[in-house]
């Protein structure tokens, strides 16, 4: 489940861990997915999304259908989903009192918990780059979320409305935007037309070249580096060099969100 990070459980994301919580709560004591989504102010559809996700990153189900009886059947908790909301209570609340202790100690400061929470995030994507919500555009299905780097450079994710909800996503709230870097494209044309929704320009840093493929590192502005991994024949049919500037193309489809 997000918000476990290498045995350590984060309860700063009400958003997303609290919500799921309250979800399994909500199951066990009404005994219908319709039920617990209105409770929790959900979707159906993203009631049940997030039931599956929840199922799917547990060694056992949390949840299960119960088919017959005089109600005609249901949703309940299994022994294990029943075990993890009360083990949730008993961690929440030594975390609290853990937090209430910290904030006493004169020489620590609160909001190095967030980017050392930050830090700790294992992920196979090689591009972890952290911004803030600057608008949320929503059609039918899915949405265009715009993500303003610490360069000012702005990123655009396209993602189902479901994951904005699931996300609890909100204009400023602070995001990562992830990459992997195969889905990250090169040209030597600044201002090369195509119909990738992320142009982003650069200079390149690095390059780590091997038998096949080349790794790139493209500094687009503060720091803000993109890496991509492309062909070692590309890097020499393009004359790619340290210090060429360069276009570096993303898919907005490419690009999750992680909070």
């Amino acid at each position: 489940m997000e918000g476990i990070t290498s045995g350590v459980m984060s309860f700063d994301k009400p958003a997303l861990l609290e919500k799921r919580i309250r979800l399994l709560e909500a199951i066990a004591e009404t005994g219908s997915i319709n039920s617990a989504a209105k409770r929790i102010g959900q979707s159906y559809k993203a009631t049940w999304e997030a039931v599956d996700t929840m199922n799917n990153l547990s060694n056992q189900p949390l949840v299960t259908r119960v088919t017959g009886g005089s109600g005609g059947g249901g949703t309940t908790l299994t022994s294990v989903g029943i075990k993890l909301v009360a083990n949730y209570s008993v961690l929440k609340k030594e975390y609290e009192r853990f937090l209430n202790r910290l904030s006493t100690a004169g020489d620590f400061e609160m909001n190095s918990l967030k980017h050392i929470q930050r830090i700790a995030m294992q992920i196979s994507a090689r591009n972890q780059l952290m911004g803030k919500i600057g608008e949320i555009k929503q059609a039918k299905v899915n949405a265009e979320v715009s993500i303003v780097l610490k360069s000012g450079v702005i990123l655009v994710s396209t993602i189902t409305n479901s994951a904005v909800e699931e996300l609890g996503l909100e204009i400023g709230d602070e995001v990562v935007g992830i990459i992997k870097a195969s889905s990250v494209l090169i040209s030597n044309v600044l201002d090369i037309a195509t119909s990738a929704r992320n142009k982003l320009a650069g200079i390149i840093t690095d390059i780590k070249i091997g038998e096949v493929n080349a790794q790139v590192s493209i500094d687009i502005g503060q720091n803000d580096v993109v890496v991509s991994t492309i062909t070692a024949e590309s890097v020499r049919a393009l004359s790619l060099a340290v210090g060429t500037r360069v276009c570096a193309i993303i898919k907005s489809s490419s690009i999750l969100i992680g909070k």
